[in-house]
């Protein structure tokens, strides 16, 4: 007779133990998904803050240029009061020549006007000059702050204060020849 093998039953009430390696896997999953979602929260979060002094350097910029184009607005108004200003002076220096040109008696009045003309003229060169240089220097100052971008602000400013400094001396000059010529 042979021999039939016989299969051992497991004994009721005791349960096969599962596996843990399956619960190590999950564990190392879980950790990894819990630190690349920290990372990139914190990741997003110095973004947002990048973005953020980004978007206020921005606006910085944007307040500094508006400055800059009212300031070009207003050098643009004085540099066309001063071209208007050393018109009306020349034209009034040519007048008032011609006024005293035709006074009295040729020899003393000729010589007297000759005199005169000699002041206003040499008066009204300086005047010239002086509103001259004004206008160029606003000129370039326009050009300046055409292109602020490349220049400091510091040193715009610094160069406005010199035209309009070099603008009043213009005007003032204008001024005291004005009082001189109604005498």
């Amino acid at each position: 007779m042979s021999e039939v093998p016989v299969e051992a039953v497991p004994e009721p009430g005791r349960a096969p133990r599962p596996r843990r390696g399956g619960s190590r896997v999950l564990a190392i999953v879980l950790v990894a998904t819990i630190a690349v979602g920290a990372y990139l929260w914190l990741t997003t979060v110095r973004w947002q803050r990048t973005a953020s002094d980004w978007e206020a350097e921005a606006h910085g910029y944007a307040d500094e240029v508006a400055s800059l184009r009212m300031q070009l607005d207003g050098a643009n108004s004085e540099l066309k009061a001063a071209r208007d200003q050393l018109s009306a002076a020349t034209s009034r220096i040519t007048d008032l020549a011609n006024e005293k040109a035709q006074l009295g008696d040729e020899n003393v009045a000729s010589q007297q006007v000759l005199d005169y003309q000699t002041q206003v003229s040499a008066a009204g060169a300086t005047v010239a000059s002086a509103l001259g240089q004004c206008v160029s220097g606003q000129e370039q100052l326009v050009g300046y702050l055409k292109e602020a971008d490349q220049y400091e602000p510091a040193d715009l400013a610094r160069y406005e204060r010199e035209v309009n400094a070099l603008c009043a001396d213009a005007e003032d000059a204008n001024d005291a020849l004005q009082r001189e010529l109604r005498q």
